[in-house]
């Protein structure tokens, strides 16, 4: 590539694309080619060159295809970039600027975050993080593609296959796969992509969601090896965020029943035995479970859960599991969509955006079941210290494990447990 710093250029005998030695010019020869040929040609199409970007799709219209790809290719830059570092028009608050000029995307978009706003209940801090989110993706996918038309591919009416709207969408997480190091912000992202077009499913203004699933192309999983646990304030929080029965079941099975993520997703009709005896509590029963009881005690939460069951029955075709997917070929959601469901109760909730160090994840309230099963256990334990002294044991827990029937252990530790949750949970 030439020696762009030392090319010359004399923009005042340029009018017409063709004229411009496009590839030869430094950044402040593309600042005078936009005053020298794009700006007059957009007052001639009534455009105001000084406040209105001109869009892809508009510049390529227009003969000036080379300008884009001289931007991306040999200066690394997106229109957006230009537009604002260099022409210095806009705020540059990537925070507010969507980078895109096309009126109905942009609708699209806003009217997303409108119904977060108004039926969610998002504070204005979690609008201004999702904002910034979505801005992320729609900038990727305008400087991929070239086009700030974002519903097109995706319309009811569109002639672009689903599998070219899946394969764009995919191209527009490749390049901030690439942008970006780390792998819970492209979580995030992907949330509230998957969320925005799953938005215009239901409004019927797409018949595809393009995002769906493609998170498990790429290893973008954050673990801990121990991760901090959730308060009980906490736990009421997301509670008394989450809007409908679906939700409010996803922090029970998490935080009063201690399941996995994956668990919680592939719940079953057949898991949940509702119907027993009068001393007995209803319960889940797992035919194998790692590292945990094949028997999980329904100590709280057992309406919503009649709720849940009650509302999926009126379904013809409920194929049993409380998360049903039909786009899934299990035909349940995956565990990584109870983590973009749990991402979106936190925020809704308002929770920090660190819990000693780490981001909320649907582990911490597994590990709040854990926290309060261990308190249980011990407050039982204590209870039988007179118990021992009398009995002449070495430890209240002797007594425990072999003066008390199992059943009888089984009842102080549930009582114990019930009394936390009901507090918790109100």
């Amino acid at each position: 590539m030439p020696d762009q710093t030392t090319v010359t250029h004399d923009a005042a005998n340029w009018s017409e694309p063709d004229d411009v030695p496009w590839t030869l010019l430094d950044v402040d020869g593309l600042i005078d080619a936009y005053w020298a040929v794009i700006a007059p040609t957009m007052r001639a199409d009534d455009r105001d060159p000084e406040t209105e970007r001109p869009s892809y799709s508009w510049l390529r219209e227009h003969g000036f295809r080379r300008f884009i790809y001289t931007l991306r290719e040999h200066h690394g830059r997106t229109l957006t970039e230009f537009w604002t570092q260099e022409l210095g028009h806009g705020d540059g608050d990537d925070d507010y600027n969507w980078g895109i000029s096309h009126r109905p995307t942009i609708e699209a978009l806003e009217g997303f975050l409108d119904s977060k706003r108004s039926r969610g209940g998002l504070s204005e801090s979690s609008i201004t993080t999702l904002r910034y989110r979505l801005a992320r993706y729609v900038r990727a996918y305008s400087a991929e593609h070239e086009t700030d038309d974002l519903l097109t591919p995706v319309a009811r009416d569109s002639d672009v296959p689903a599998y070219e709207a899946v394969d764009d969408c995919l191209a527009a997480f490749d390049r901030l796969h690439d942008e970006l190091d780390s792998g819970r912000t492209k979580r995030r992202i992907h949330r509230i992509v998957d969320n925005w077009y799953a938005h215009l499913l239901r409004r019927r203004r797409a018949v595809v969601n393009p995002a769906d699933g493609l998170d498990e192309e790429y290893r973008w999983e954050v673990t801990t090896e121990d991760p901090s646990t959730l308060s009980p304030d906490h736990v009421r929080a997301l509670y008394d965020a989450a809007a409908d029965d679906r939700d409010r079941l996803l922090v029970l099975a998490l935080c009063a029943w201690g399941l996995r993520s994956s668990e919680v997703a592939a719940l079953h009709r057949s898991n949940i035995i509702l119907d027993v005896g009068q001393d007995e509590v209803p319960y889940l029963a797992f035919e194998s479970r790692k590292n945990g009881p094949g028997q999980v005690s329904l100590l709280y939460g057992v309406d919503v859960l009649e709720r849940r069951i009650a509302d999926l029955s009126d379904r013809d075709d409920w194929n049993g599991y409380l998360f049903p997917s039909n786009q899934s070929a299990s035909g349940h959601v995956t565990g990584q969509t109870v983590r973009n469901w749990f991402e979106t109760l936190t925020e809704a909730a308002d929770l920090p955006a660190e819990i000693d160090g780490e981001d909320p994840v649907p582990q911490m309230g597994r590990r709040f079941w854990y926290d309060a099963y261990s308190t249980s256990l011990d407050a039982v334990t204590e209870g039988l210290e007179d118990v021992a002294a009398e009995q002449g044991s070495s430890s209240p827990e002797v007594v425990l494990q072999n003066y008390l029937s199992e059943e009888r252990s089984r009842k102080l530790r549930r009582d114990h447990m019930s009394k936390i949750l009901k507090k918790v949970f109100g």
